[in-house]
Formats: C-alpha cells, structure tokens, sequence
C-alpha cells in the first residue's frame, strides 16, 4: 500500500505546505492521496454488510472533508495521514449505518471479525457493539486499537501496519493477537443478559 521512501517524503511535503496555507496544497494533496484513500475505502467497504449503499467515491470525499477539517493535526508523515484517514473512514460508516439503522429501527447489523492469524472473532451483533469496544480499548491501548483499525477496517497488511504506526511487524502481530483476545472477551461480555 505504501509507496518508496521518496513518495513518502513528497507527501510529508505536501501534508505541511497543506498544513501551513501554501497555495494550491489542498488539491496537490487531494490528486497525491487520491489512489491510496480509493484502496482503502474499497477495503473498508467490503467489510460492510449487503446493504451499504455508499460507494467508494463517496467515502473518500466524506472521509477527506473530515481530513480538511484538522489542519491544526501537525501531520508528522503519511503514515500518520493514512492512519488518520482510516479512523475518519471508520466513523463516516459507523454513522451511516447507526443511522440507517436508526431509520428503519432494525435491530442490527452482522459484522463478521475474520481473521487470518488465528480463529474468528464470533460474529458482532452490531456495528455500534465493535465500535463501544473499540473506544474502550483505545482507552487502554490505543496503539492496539489503531492495529484493529488498520488491520480489520482498512484490510492492511501486517506490514503497512508496521510503516503505518512505526513499529515493528513482530509488534503488530502481537497487538493484533492481544486486540483480537481482548475484544473476544469484551465483546461475549456485552451479549451476556
């Protein structure tokens, strides 16, 4: 997913003439992270349930008016662009959906929690069951639930983990094992009457 040490560099470029005003940043910005933030919506939204009506185009530009709302984030690279933009993509579908769901006072949305480093999570009642737990362990570690994020919603390998977050892929692997155990257990707790 991410590109050479040189196209990172020119992004972190962009990210702070962006940052600090420079005319015309925002759209050599847009036109630089297009292709990226495209794969990423395509990961997240396969990830949705069958009646998710956004298409790809549309969660990058929603996403992306959440991303030019932050210029006070002093962007440190575009790992951490890319990192930022994932979470804004999360919640742009978590929205949708608890409205969706709000409208039609369903009862939920199955999320299934594959993963492919061990046995499946069990399958999430709702959307807004992934998304409490999600936010409890940020509390704890948030590293861990960035993993989650990227890992689970955005579909990036252990490696752009490890580019996206800085760490290594042994530290990924172990977060994403920890994460996923503990959100196991979180997540039976809350189905228990």
């Amino acid at each position: 997913m991410f590109d050479s040490g040189k196209a990172r560099g020119e992004l972190t470029q962009l990210l702070i003439d962006w940052r600090t005003g420079q005319p015309g940043g925002d759209d050599r910005l847009a036109v630089a992270v297009h292709a990226e933030l495209r794969k990423l919506a395509r990961a997240y939204l396969r990830r949705e349930p069958a009646e998710q009506t956004l298409q790809p185009t549309a969660l990058i530009n929603e996403a992306y008016l959440r991303l030019i709302d932050q210029r006070r984030v002093h962007w440190q690279n575009r790992a951490h662009f890319f990192g930022i933009a994932a979470q804004c993509m999360r919640r742009v579908l978590l929205d949708q959906g608890r409205r969706r769901r709000a409208s039609k006072r369903a009862g939920g949305i199955a999320v299934t929690f594959d993963d492919r480093l061990g046995k499946p999570l069990p399958d999430l009642r709702t959307v807004d069951q992934l998304a409490d737990a999600l936010e409890r362990l940020a509390k704890l570690d948030a590293r861990q639930a960035h993993v989650v994020e990227l890992r689970f919603f955005g579909g990036f390998s252990i490696e752009d983990v490890a580019t996206s977050l800085d760490i290594s892929p042994a530290t990924v692997k172990r977060d994403w094992l920890t994460a996923r155990l503990w959100l196991k257990r979180e997540l039976t707790r809350s189905r228990v009457p």
